[in-house]
């Protein structure tokens, strides 16, 4: 193989997408279906963590990516957590298990408002942790002429993991901006990425960001 083949380049904005994993009210509201039976003594001991990165860190970092996109007129897509029927009966075993049930068409699924799609921006339902297994996501990139897969979003070390290397395995060049994501605790999202490090371009938001620019010609 050609030793100048690498993961580590710049996207190629005009294959490029930005695709944002599982961003939506169920899984990253305080008051999203997940938690709903929780009270909030719970809820902060055991997603305390997670929420204060979303709040503070993650999710301004992900509309600064989500705007710097649209600006560059690169896609902006995301995928959530949804069932295609409003009874479940569609879930994956996994699913079931893991009591993963949001129905169609309901609050829980909606794109957390923060970085809410635009009027012609691409959402696919889920029913699976890789959003490869459960949607037509490569069909729909490959006519879309995507090559340069930018990957954001919940949880750093299961959904977004599992997007990252399904894509690297169908033969996208993935980045991973590393602050524009989120997991329950620092050492699993540390622990994650080092792990997947091998499979991605892994930088910042504001160097993400930075390029598109640079590549785009800041439009």
């Amino acid at each position: 193989m050609s030793a100048r083949l690498s993961r580590d380049v710049p996207i190629d904005p005009k294959h490029a997408a930005l695709l944002f994993i599982d961003v939506q009210n169920f899984s990253a509201r305080l008051d999203g279906g997940e938690y709903a039976h929780m009270d909030a003594a719970e809820r902060d001991a055991r997603y305390g963590w997670f929420f204060r990165v979303m709040r503070g860190t993650a999710v301004p970092n992900m509309q600064r990516l989500q705007a710097a996109c649209r600006r560059g007129q690169i896609e902006v897509m995301y995928t959530v957590i949804e069932s295609l029927t409003r009874d479940g009966r569609d879930l994956s075993l996994d699913y079931r298990i893991s009591g993963l049930f949001v129905p169609r068409g309901s609050w829980d699924a909606q794109v957390l408002a923060d970085i809410a799609p635009g009027d012609d921006e691409i959402v696919l339902p889920k029913t699976s942790s890789s959003v490869f297994i459960s949607t037509n996501l490569d069909y729909v990139l490959r006519n879309l002429g995507v090559r340069s897969l930018i990957i954001a979003g919940v949880l750093t070390d299961q959904c977004v993991d599992s997007a990252v290397r399904d894509a690297c395995d169908l033969g996208y060049l993935v980045t991973v901006p590393t602050d524009a994501c989120a997991t329950l605790s620092a050492e699993r999202h540390a622990w994650s990425l080092r792990n997947n490090s091998g499979y991605c371009r892994q930088v910042t938001t504001a160097a993400l960001v930075a390029e598109i620019e640079a590549l785009t010609g800041g439009v």
